[in-house]
């Protein structure tokens, strides 16, 4: 790791030391502020971790796209709004193409003299390191004027140039090597859904005589196996939500409280869910339906439909979440499993208004495929070992996943404040 001979102290503490020679300069002499532009016949855009992008022109009305602003090719956007909602997406991106994007975006201009590819990359650690501590408000959104006044770093022109053609080849190195684990990750959960979905309806024995099922997405199932529907297997429930009135009496911020389950607890999947973000007094889990250790909670409203779990302990749930309790037909970690393979088509089946909905009841009606118990335990457990391994593969790739996004920007971070020196045989 190759640095500079010697270096000066900016006083600003995101930014620390920086290479005798280089200098610092407020935001506002690199950057002017760009008058909102109207210019409808663009596309729509936004930002997303640091890239700006197009959106689905379909989705947003066109008086609404009229009073959009627009962004070039080679301006910065920047997205100045509750910043403390969202502290891991990247909110500042140097556009690479023409859209038009909400008023409440901030669209700036580079001056000439500056390489805007170098200031992608430092903007990118202003944004990380720094700029979330600047909202005001309790929902931290901010404007040009909190950010004119930022100091910033300027490294002589051919050091800018030389750092963003470096960090270009490095980070395309990470981004292909993080893709290509990615397509590793997916192809493992492909592998888990094929072998869920074949011993859950097709059973262990691949020598057993099969018989139509009458039901298109479960297909053949083994002769000797039934089809019920929910509602003669399982008792399902709605969950709720306390009274909002006097919350104190109901919700606390104890660890012991009783789990108050909302859609993003469900994230745990195959694990089951133990706690939750949100907890029940004793007052609060009275004003709610209890739902037993080892029922099965699937969301069945809105974006997050088809995601489901298992309880590993008593709970309640709010109201986006049905809870199905198996009785003695169906063996808990199996229908846990059916699930799975159930949820993958739940949108199929739901009633469209404003969100996709599927009611208590119509679940009721849907159809379950019952072998007996010995096999049902049988495959949970055969289920449970595979399974086991697939997600402890996918841990694996994902921590190293972790591992090079934060590498990547570390990297980014010492090279742009001239931590680590780019040389010329580096590019």
């Amino acid at each position: 790791m190759i640095k500079f001979s010697s270096y000066q102290d900016t006083n600003t503490p995101w930014i620390g030391e920086i290479p005798t020679g280089w200098s610092i300069k407020s935001l506002k002499h690199i950057f002017t502020e760009k008058k909102s532009t109207k210019n409808p016949d663009l596309g729509c855009g936004s930002i997303s971790f640091g890239k700006v992008i197009y959106k689905d022109d379909e989705k947003i009305p066109e008086s609404t796209k009229e009073s959009y602003q627009e962004v070039l090719d080679g301006e910065f956007l920047i997205n100045p709004l509750n910043l403390n909602y969202d502290l891991r997406s990247l909110r500042i991106g140097l556009s690479r193409i023409n859209v038009v994007v909400s008023q409440g975006y901030i669209v700036l201009n580079i001056r000439d003299g500056f390489i805007p590819e170098y200031y992608e990359y430092l903007l990118r650690k202003f944004d990380v390191e720094h700029m979330k501590s600047l909202g005001q408000g309790v929902r931290q959104t901010i404007s040009y004027t909190h950010l004119k006044d930022e100091k910033l770093v300027v490294p002589p022109v051919e050091e800018q140039l030389r750092i963003s053609r470096y960090l270009d080849k490095k980070t395309f190195q990470i981004d292909s090597l993080i893709s290509k684990i990615e397509k590793k990750i997916e192809l493992l959960k492909e592998q888990r859904f094929a072998l869920i979905n074949q011993y859950v309806t097709k059973g262990l024995d691949p020598n057993v005589e099969m018989k139509d099922s009458g039901v298109k997405w479960i297909g053949e199932i083994p002769k000797n196996w039934t089809l019920k529907k929910f509602s003669y297997v399982s008792r399902l429930e709605t969950g709720n939500t306390p009274s909002k009135e006097n919350e104190e009496l109901f919700f606390t911020e104890d660890e012991n409280g009783f789990p108050w389950v909302k859609p993003s607890d469900l994230d745990v999947g195959f694990e089951g869910v133990s706690t939750s973000e949100i907890r029940l007094t004793e007052e609060g889990k009275s004003q709610s339906r209890v739902v037993p250790k080892d029922s099965v909670l699937v969301c069945c409203i809105g974006n997050t439909s088809g995601k489901f779990s298992i309880a590993n302990r008593e709970l309640s749930t709010n109201q986006q979440i049905n809870s199905i309790t198996f009785n003695c037909e169906i063996f808990p970690r199996f229908g846990f499993y059916f699930m799975d393979v159930f949820g993958r088509d739940l949108l199929k089946w739901m009633n469209y208004v404003t969100l996709p909905i599927i009611s208590k009841g119509d679940l009721s009606k849907e159809s379950i495929v019952v072998p007996s118990i010995h096999e049902q335990k049988q495959i949970a457990s055969f289920l449970d070992e595979m399974v086991h391994n697939i997600l402890k593969l996918e841990k694996l790739h994902l921590k190293k996943i972790e591992f090079l996004k934060e590498y990547r920007q570390s990297l980014i971070s010492s090279i742009v404040t001239g931590k680590v020196r780019v040389t010329e045989d580096m590019v």
